[in-house]
């Protein structure tokens, strides 16, 4: 598949044809889009199309137009990120995000993405994750059992002091994990830019959903997981600049490339709101 070698040749015929008039980023996209339609068929599960696809994509710079100012090789890898894992970026759901990193795109996962991953996966009885308050009845214990109890107030007082992620196997195991809020920050600290360099990003606008995740990860990280599942994870926080039927085996250029020299102020995802969807007829009009 000449994926890599196809964006390339659209992106030069693009820059080199001398337009008749001029076009908004997004009508430039969404020309892209409907070039690379082949292409991009090739490498989507069968449930999918191309104009599915753009659909998705158009959508994610209309709730983010900073994306339309990224590398779009990299945009469409984050695209094709999300379809080859079966969520949708940027909708709502809080499935998925593609989040412009100066002018790259990140695919990130949301908490409500890898749950439906984990379920999906056939595995798992339940999986989930809950904060907690000061003022809940909450204790657990490890050791050679272990065991969770949370009662949860029915007036939460203040901000979650604690998160926790646990899962249920088809087979009756169980495990959990909890981190203090103090811990939960210190590793943001740790792994995150946006956080380290104060920019605005989800873990400010959105941090319980970004907390139950990094419990979520936590705990799959002990748990039986199938091949796919594994490398949903793996997917998380990634960005790539080249696109292949699996996408999974695409390196994140983030692991053998500091990227701060290219890093700006991070835009987050729009808030999770029930936007009016578009009618049939400007569905149409859109690929």
């Amino acid at each position: 598949m000449a994926t890599n070698g196809a964006v390339k040749n659209q992106l030069a015929q693009r820059t080199s044809a001398a337009p008749k008039k001029a076009v908004t980023p997004e009508q430039s996209l969404n020309a892209l889009l409907k070039r690379m339609g082949p292409e991009i068929q090739r490498a989507l599960p069968k449930h999918l199309d191309a104009d599915r696809i753009a659909r998705i994509a158009l959508t994610a710079v209309r709730t983010t137009p900073k994306l339309l100012e990224c590398d779009q090789t990299s945009f469409l890898a984050a695209i094709m990120q999300s379809a080859q894992l079966g969520v949708e970026p940027n909708t709502g759901l809080g499935q998925a995000y593609l989040i412009p990193y100066g002018k790259q795109v990140q695919f990130q996962l949301g908490y409500k993405g890898l749950i439906d991953l984990a379920v999906r996966s056939g595995q798992y009885k339940a999986i989930y994750a809950h904060e907690v308050y000061s003022n809940d009845e909450f204790e657990f214990s490890y050791g050679l059992t272990k065991d969770l109890i949370h009662k949860p107030a029915a007036m939460p007082e203040g901000e979650p002091v604690g998160y926790y992620a646990v899962y249920h196997l088809q087979n009756g195991g169980y495990d959990f994990v909890y981190w203090t809020r103090e811990r939960i920050e210190n590793h943001a600290q740790k792994f995150s830019q946006a956080v380290q360099k104060g920019w605005t990003s989800p873990w400010k606008t959105n941090y319980d959903a970004m907390a139950k995740k990094t419990v979520l990860k936590e705990v799959l990280k002990y748990a039986p997981k199938s091949i796919e599942l594994q490398k949903t994870v793996e997917a998380d926080s990634t960005i790539k600049t080249e696109l292949n039927e699996d996408m999974s085996n695409v390196i994140d250029v983030t692991d053998y490339t500091v990227l701060d020299d290219q890093l700006e102020q991070v835009e987050e995802p729009a808030a999770e709101t029930k936007d009016k969807k578009p009618s049939i007829h400007e569905q149409s009009t859109l690929i």
